[in-house]
């Protein structure tokens, strides 16, 4: 009876085993007729979206129209966008922080200028609306100061990356001196104030700023190269290279003592002013026409004809004084013949006369003795 019982359960086990292998088949074909049935619905669709683009009538375009040229810097971004776009794309933000006055120039965003040196955007921006304004021209540029209350306002576009148009320049040229103010450190930190004191020359001040790393030599060569630009036009707006000097030398360095800052700043202030007379000097050379190879042969050729003809001259010249020479000599011959001649004649007449008187030695009158 154990045994019978023993043989049920067992067939029992295989049974529902063989049923769930059958359930699990049929869930696979059930899954399989799905995956085939969806295929061939979006067989049918993208062969109908074909057979629609297939009915579609594209031809080339018409009334074809250049309207602007848009190119893409990756300081500036798109430059030449027409107006209506242009609103569309977000200004790029000039600074990691919040302002771009106060904070490092390494965490700024920065383009290189004409001579290479890397400098915040912000200050190139600055620079060329001051320059576009005239401010270069501007009558005690860089010293005169503007109304507070627009230079707040200025300040706070110039953080979101915009310059304002007709921006007094006066309040552009202080602004620009703030943003050297305000650095977390001085471009000029770097030297220590006794060896500004002990630089006396052009070439010690050349090896001096040599000392400063790369950041602040690019901004001081910036700095320098805007001030040559001020003093080039010193008939307008009346800045020599002392006084720009002047109103720079306080920002360029920092000092918690005031006595000791002043000292400094008038050291700074001869050192910027022979940075300046360097930079100016190497312009003014720059500009000098340099004599070219062809120029160079057309003087060597004209020195050759000057020396030929000074020859000549001279040949000639000699020429002449041996002619004038000979001339002489033939006038003196004629000169002392003449002489002779008179004086022949005299002695003739002498002895004409002489004869005459012993001619009539035996007249009345007695005789006379010539001697």
């Amino acid at each position: 009876m154990a045994t019978t019982t023993a043989v049920c359960a067992e067939e029992g086990t295989e049974d529902s085993q063989q049923q769930q292998q059958f359930s699990l088949l049929e869930l696979i074909l059930s899954a399989l007729r799905k995956s085939m049935a969806s295929s061939c619905r979006f067989d049918c669709m993208d062969q109908g979206v074909i057979s629609a683009v297939r009915q579609m009538e594209i031809g080339w375009p018409t009334n074809v129209q250049h309207i602007t040229h848009v190119t893409f810097d990756r300081f500036h971004g798109f430059l030449g966008l027409p107006v209506e776009f242009a609103v569309e794309i977000p200004c790029k933000v000039p600074s990691a922080s919040i302002s771009v006055f106060g904070v490092s120039p390494e965490s700024m965003q920065c383009s290189y200028d004409s001579r290479g040196n890397s400098v915040p955007t912000i200050l190139m921006l600055m620079q060329e609306r001051l320059y576009s304004q005239g401010g270069l021209k501007s009558e005690g540029i860089f010293r005169i100061n503007p109304e507070n209350s627009q230079e707040e306002h200025v300040r706070n576009q110039l953080n979101s990356g915009i310059v304002p148009e007709d921006i007094d320049v006066h309040c552009l040229a202080s602004l620009i001196k703030a943003w050297f103010r305000e650095l977390p450190s001085g471009i000029l930190d770097g030297i220590s104030p006794e060896q500004v004191l002990h630089c006396k020359t052009e070439e010690e001040s050349i090896e001096l700023i040599k000392q400063l790393k790369p950041t602040e030599s690019a901004l001081l060569s910036w700095a320098v190269d805007l001030m040559v630009d001020v003093v080039e036009e010193e008939e307008s707006n009346k800045m020599n290279a002392r006084n720009i000097a002047m109103v720079f030398a306080p920002n360029m360095t920092k000092m918690s003592d005031p006595l000791t800052a002043l000292i400094h700043a008038v050291q700074v202030m001869n050192l910027l002013k022979t940075l300046i007379m360097e930079n100016l000097r190497k312009r003014r050379e720059a500009r000098l026409p340099h004599p070219s190879h062809s120029d160079s042969e057309q003087e060597y050729d004209s020195q050759q004809e000057m020396e030929e003809s000074s020859c000549e001259s001279a040949v000639h010249d000699e020429q002449e004084e041996c002619t004038r020479s000979n001339n002489e000599v033939e006038s003196l011959k004629k000169v002392k013949k003449t002489f002779l001649e008179q004086l022949d004649d005299n002695e003739n007449a002498m002895n004409g006369f002489r004869r005459q008187l012993e001619g009539n030695a035996g007249s009345p009158y007695g005789s006379l003795t010539v001697r």
